[in-house]
């Protein structure tokens, strides 16, 4: 996996120390993928545990609305939202224990599988397998997170259930990027990772009524000259995961409203217009 992890500059440090830092730098700092987790960025709802103060997962300050990460706990506030850049996307099939029995994740299947495609909708509206498992179909985009001083972290926005229309819109508006070549007068589609996008939550209501926070992407700008490094990383980042040299396990449910111990919550209509907990 690429180096993409830049330190946030968060004391003044005398000159003599850095110069030590520096001589040292990376020592000890190496680990395998396997001993490492890649962090995930999760939208917090009215019900997630994050937000109860009871509960172990429980993040001072965080609120419904606002974004977290699954790894630090670091928040971000769902208003402001966050600065990204796409690196890869994927869609992965996902399978889960259904909550009445324990909950859990069951592990990825392919799109071929065979109980992919003899899923069936039961009488809560929820896609299950064959075997009894419920599954769950999530937009993953693996993203830059770019801070306001210029520092960056490798990150997983993972979206489903109703997150996914937003994700299907932000495909489109990234397919749909023009940049003109000043060699030849062209207009060409930028790379995946040659644009930046704000992501910020907003309110959303499903067919049922109920309200909920869903996430809002727009575009930032396009990457120029003074960004040579961040999308030289970038695109580092793209390739380390495009060759699997970057693995993610799936957080269980992380920021789940409803199921402390995984699975994913009734759906009152369709898998597409269900709350994301």
């Amino acid at each position: 996996m690429a180096n993409a992890v830049a330190a946030k500059k968060e004391t003044a440090i005398s000159e003599d120390i850095m110069d030590d830092m520096i001589a040292d730098a990376g020592e000890g700092s190496s680990f395998s993928q396997d001993e490492m987790m890649m962090p995930f960025i999760r939208l917090a709802q009215k019900m997630s545990p994050q937000i109860d103060k009871q509960d172990a997962k429980f993040i001072k300050g965080l609120d419904a609305g606002d974004m977290f990460n699954t790894v630090s706990q670091e928040f971000f506030s769902g208003e402001k939202g966050i600065n990204i850049i796409p690196c890869y996307h994927t869609v992965k099939y996902l399978s889960f224990v259904p909550r009445e029995q324990g909950g859990g994740f069951a592990g990825e299947l392919s799109p071929t599988d065979r109980g992919v495609k003899d899923v069936f909708r039961n009488d809560k509206g929820k896609d299950m397998l064959p075997d009894g498992n419920e599954l769950v179909i999530s937009e993953e985009a693996y993203v830059l997170i770019v801070e306001d001083d210029g520092s960056f972290q490798p990150a997983v926005l993972d979206m489903k259930s109703s997150q996914r229309k937003v994700s299907k819109r932000w495909k489109t508006n990234i397919a749909m990027q023009k940049i003109k070549n000043p060699k030849t007068g062209q207009l060409v589609t930028p790379a995946v990772f040659a644009t930046m996008w704000n992501v910020s939550s907003v309110m959303d209501q499903n067919r049922a009524g109920e309200k909920y926070s869903n996430y809002k992407i727009e575009k930032v700008r396009t990457l120029g000259q003074e960004d040579r490094d961040l999308l030289l990383e970038a695109k580092a980042f793209r390739a380390s995961i495009a060759a699997g040299e970057v693995k993610t396990v799936t957080p269980d449910n992380e920021g789940d409203s409803s199921v402390k111990g995984g699975g994913e919550p009734p759906v009152k209509n369709n898998s597409d217009d269900e709350i994301p907990f």
